[in-house]
């Protein structure tokens, strides 16, 4: 039992072997979690701790865990030095700067995933009385599991396509696990670049064997919605795949993490609270930022796709600046934040009726009679994520107001397709929507 009326959210449940049943219960505005633990006889519960934050608290990835000893592992934003930090029963442990991403095991010690730059991600290990040391040494995106005296690491490169598994016995290598993927068509070449006067992380992908001062066509491809884990700008090749696929069909393909995104500290993630629309603006400063930089990207033929958030961004893109963005490929989007999940988007917008102005101005489909340049909406009617229900109301204002959008709409398709043609052929109809509107073939 608890106080469900002030905390009516069960946020996070843990049983851990050392300890009795742990809760973690969260206020509907979310800047409050208690932490508490459970007689899972009786029902009672007793309160370990309350934490609290001016916007939201951040729920951490897998946690709050115990250690063998039964200390209670979090992970907690710290403002003072903006940075999420791990604590044991309370107290930061992990030293500021360090970008704690997830808890990924505990037992003595705790293996966990971190970041000192947004674009990669190390596996570290923290140990009573030794501190926290960083286990991964080569740049890139590292993630791991634990358990019978080994350690299974998967390791991506920004050199390398494919990932590499490797298992250890303390530092000694026992094996590698051979890939079984299917070698991928193209090898991506990702450049990385910090862009603007936010050092805004980004990747550019250029078309194999491009004339050096022929000027380019750009499309951006973001995600750009908060979230963990959501950033797309990562020192792993393989994370570009599709990127460069439409890169080498004449394109300079720019992938850029705005503010909000994960990786760069509470004060970096926090930069969307009642206003998504900053996603935008970072958008435009790096593709400037970059186009100054460059000297090559042609910036009277600029598109932008996107899926799901990066379906709403490429969508409030066309939508408000249509200066700078000339086609939009929207794919799954969010048009009325009032239609979606109530947990994620009131962490950000607030309570609707206490917050419209937020909604408001972060909702898109009152934008349809600005529309005036070409736009691909694309939305799976098995969706069961972001419903079809966000298209239709954007297709409707969008007709009512004499808008005409090219309209795909996938009998099959729910938010991630996982069906092979269904994938390809999405990417086909984008890639000639783009190449038609931008390279004029």
């Amino acid at each position: 039992e608890w106080d469900r009326e002030a905390f009516p959210y069960l946020a996070r449940v843990v049983w851990d072997e050392p300890g009795p049943l742990t809760l973690l219960v969260q206020t509907r505005d979310q800047r409050r979690v208690r932490l508490l633990e459970a007689d899972h006889g009786r029902g009672a519960t007793s309160l370990l701790a309350e934490l609290e934050d001016p916007e939201w608290f951040e729920l951490p990835e897998d946690a709050p865990r115990r250690l063998a000893d039964g200390r209670i592992v979090m992970v907690v934003p710290d403002r003072a030095t903006d940075t999420y930090r791990l604590t044991v029963d309370g107290e930061p442990v992990t030293p500021p700067g360090l970008q704690v991403r997830e808890v990924v095991s505990v037992g003595a010690s705790v293996l966990f995933r971190a970041s000192e730059d947004p674009t990669e991600v190390h596996l570290w290990r923290w140990t009573p009385g030794a501190g926290a040391e960083r286990l991964t040494r080569e740049p890139g995106v590292h993630a791991g599991a634990e358990g019978g005296g080994l350690l299974v690491r998967v390791s991506a490169r920004i050199d390398a396509t494919l990932p590499e598994t490797a298992v250890l016995r303390g530092e000694e290598p026992v094996a590698t696990v051979a890939s079984t993927a299917e070698a991928p068509l193209v090898e991506p070449r990702p450049i990385l670049l910090r862009l603007g006067e936010r050092e805004l992380r980004a990747a550019l992908l250029l078309p194999g064997g491009r004339e050096p001062d022929r000027p380019l066509p750009v499309v951006l491809d973001p995600y750009g919605g908060p979230g963990p884990f959501a950033n797309r700008v990562r020192a792993s090749a393989g994370a570009y795949l599709v990127s460069q696929w439409l890169a080498e069909h004449g394109f300079a393909v720019l992938v850029v993490d705005g503010r909000g995104t994960d990786g760069r500290g509470p004060a970096w993630h926090r930069a969307m609270h009642r206003d998504f629309t900053v996603a935008l603006e970072d958008q435009v400063e790096a593709l400037h930022a970059a186009a100054e930089r460059l000297g090559f990207l042609d910036l009277s033929r600029v598109g932008i796709r996107g899926w799901s958030f990066g379906g709403y961004l490429a969508a409030l893109a066309v939508l408000r600046r249509p200066d700078v963005f000339h086609a939009a490929v929207v794919g799954a989007p969010v048009t009325d934040w009032r239609l979606y999940d109530t947990h994620y988007t009131e962490r950000y917008l607030g309570h609707p009726a206490r917050e419209p102005e937020a909604y408001e101005r972060s909702s898109i489909v009152a934008d349809a009679p600005r529309l005036a340049r070409p736009m691909l909406l694309i939305h799976g009617l098995a969706d069961d994520n972001v419903y079809v229900a966000h298209a239709l109301r954007l297709s409707a204002a969008l007709f009512e107001a004499g808008r005409f959008p090219d309209l795909v709409l996938v009998p099959s398709a729910t938010h991630l397709t996982r069906d092979a043609a269904v994938t390809e052929n999405l990417l086909r109809v984008q890639l000639a929507f783009l190449r038609r509107h931008l390279l004029g073939t």
